[in-house]
């Protein structure tokens, strides 16, 4: 399925209606934290919530990724294009990255699963695979893709879970209920459209 759908103000591809998706971290090993070339984007609401859970998420870290963040802040800007993101360590896997038997986790996410912290993680990696441009007029929700989820597909496809199914949660926290009962209302449309 190509082409787009119009929701309020978002724009979103339809891929995310037909396409399947759900992480298998026992095939990635959370290759999304670890690769790419920037860290994750954030809302401006998010920076004061970095900053403010630092001193009560530094034991979840590592220590090189807390020396790091103290160093160069809970996030820096993107040289390419003005973005704030999370920092890499070294050029590589995000500060907040934490491994677990080799599988990359979130060190954010596990202090809020713990309840040290209200923030669970930004939601740019909550909605991951999907990508959230805004531009003067609408907001483009996007379906990313790239070879190292090519497990989230097959485990996706296995399971018949749509895209925009696996990030209901990711949905909800940025968009709100009604968006997303739209969503859910078009997506059911389509389908039925399909037979």
């Amino acid at each position: 399925m190509t082409g787009m759908l119009q929701i309020g103000d978002k724009v979103l591809a339809l891929s995310l209606l037909e396409e399947k998706f759900v992480c298998d971290l026992e095939k990635c090993r959370g290759a999304c934290c670890v690769q790419g070339d920037a860290g994750a984007p954030l809302l401006e609401e998010e920076l004061p919530l970095l900053d403010g859970i630092f001193p009560v998420l530094k034991p979840y870290l590592r220590s090189e990724s807390a020396a790091a963040i103290e160093s160069e802040g809970t996030y820096v800007t993107d040289e390419s294009d003005g973005e704030k993101v999370t920092p890499l360590l070294g050029g590589k896997e995000c500060v907040y990255a934490v491994f677990d038997n080799g599988i990359a986790r979130c060190a954010i996410e596990k202090a809020w699963s713990e309840g040290a912290v209200p923030f669970r993680k930004p939601v740019s990696c909550h909605l991951y695979p999907l990508r959230v441009k805004e531009y003067e007029s609408f907001t483009a929700v996007n379906h990313d893709r790239w070879p190292v989820c090519k497990p989230a597909i097959a485990n996706g496809k296995i399971l018949g879970v749509p895209v925009f199914v696996f990030c209901k949660e990711g949905l909800l926290r940025r968009f709100g209920s009604g968006f997303y009962r739209e969503l859910e209302i078009a997506a059911a449309t389509f389908a039925g459209e399909g037979e």
